[in-house]
């Protein structure tokens, strides 16, 4: 897999359900009704709204997306939580299953002996646990997953995959080690320090990372890489006349975010350039065809192929994510999930330029 560079500086996001409590609580006194406000239809005000209202109702609220018109949506189960989202500015959804529900249900799958090929993750559209399986899973394996799928009944939804589940490395173009070529996602801080982030699968610590497909201009070395579990890795730059950038192509970027389902975003990476599309799920799983199991990744509609590995993913000036792995290619269209960058900036204590 290829990533881009891309620094990534955290922005606090400060949207208030202040107003929420301030209506519901003028209509309890019985003061003339107040209208509740507009949903948005701004993609990053939606998101804020979206992200706000669900970290207040926690497990409250099963889940949310984007919706067509980019106005947020909250999926409730009760009447008195729909008011609240109302009162917030989202839209309200009533659902049969709670978040508890969908949990227990993902807590189910996650005690299953992984099936190398499979991935699953909650789909507040749907109000279902989505198990997805690639071409690699056949046979007894696939038996075996369909089995456990129906012991859940409606609370889960079968899917295949176009292609096999793989992570996306290859010998190719972009920035090279020994063991193969990957893309470069964020450049990031630390002090005086000036470092990158890529994928973890892309290598382990002490590995030599190259500019050039002949390995002769070196960028610097590997620190630290987390792979599996999480997929992602800290290279310290060494060759001082590199110059880096908070850039991503002609993209700037100022901060790192989390995203939300139906957000527009794009990829950029070495081999396929740069393609754009929408989150579907947060949190998937996935195990892919090696074996090697991944948990709390971005799940997209967003095309990539090998030598794409650790690029940025990104909405605007807002770093996402970087480049793990997927399913499909770009001509034919496919799934691509990505490693949430807050937790790799976290990890390393390095922020965006």
């Amino acid at each position: 897999m290829t990533f881009a560079r891309q620094p990534s500086r955290r922005s606090a996001i400060s949207v208030s359900l202040g107003l929420a409590t301030t209506l519901a609580a003028t209509v309890l006194v019985g003061s003339p009704a107040l209208a509740d406000p507009a949903p948005p239809t701004d993609p990053g005000r939606s998101a804020q709204v979206l992200t706000t209202v669900e970290k207040a109702l926690g497990n409250r609220a099963a889940g949310g997306y984007l919706d067509a018109a980019n106005r947020p949506v909250v999926a409730v189960t009760d009447d008195a939580t729909a008011k609240e989202v109302s009162a917030a500015g989202g839209v309200p959804r009533k659902v049969g299953r709670s978040r508890s529900a969908l949990d227990t249900v993902t807590s189910a799958l996650d005690r299953m002996a992984s099936v190398p090929g499979t991935t699953w993750a909650q789909d507040p559209q749907s109000n279902q646990v989505v198990v997805s399986y690639d071409t690699t899973v056949t046979g007894d394996a696939l038996r075996r997953l369909k089995e456990e799928v129906s012991r859940q009944g409606d609370a889960v939804r079968l899917e295949a995959l176009p292609g096999p589940l793989a992570v996306r490395l290859s010998g190719g173009d972009a920035i090279y080690s020994n063991e193969g070529r990957c893309s470069l996602g964020f450049n990031v801080k630390r002090g005086d320090e000036k470092l990158f982030l890529t994928a973890g699968h892309c290598g382990s610590s002490g590995t030599a990372w190259f500019g050039n497909s002949a390995r002769t201009t070196r960028l610097g070395t590997m620190v630290s890489s987390a792979f599996p579990g999480k997929d992602y890795a800290l290279v310290r730059l060494t060759n001082t006349s590199v110059t880096a950038t908070g850039d991503v192509g002609s993209q700037d970027i100022t901060s790192a975010g989390t995203p939300v389902v139906g957000q527009n975003v794009t990829r950029r990476g070495s081999t396929t350039g740069v393609h754009s599309g929408r989150v579907t799920r947060l949190n998937a799983t996935v195990t892919y065809e090696d074996g090697n199991k991944i948990t709390g990744l971005i799940q997209t509609t967003v095309c990539a192929e090998r030598g794409d590995s650790g690029g940025p993913l990104y909405s605007g000036t807002t770093a996402l994510g970087l480049t793990s792995g997927g399913s499909g290619d770009c001509r034919s269209g496919g799934v691509t999930f990505f490693q949430p960058v807050v937790p790799a900036l976290d990890a390393f204590g390095v922020s965006i330029f």
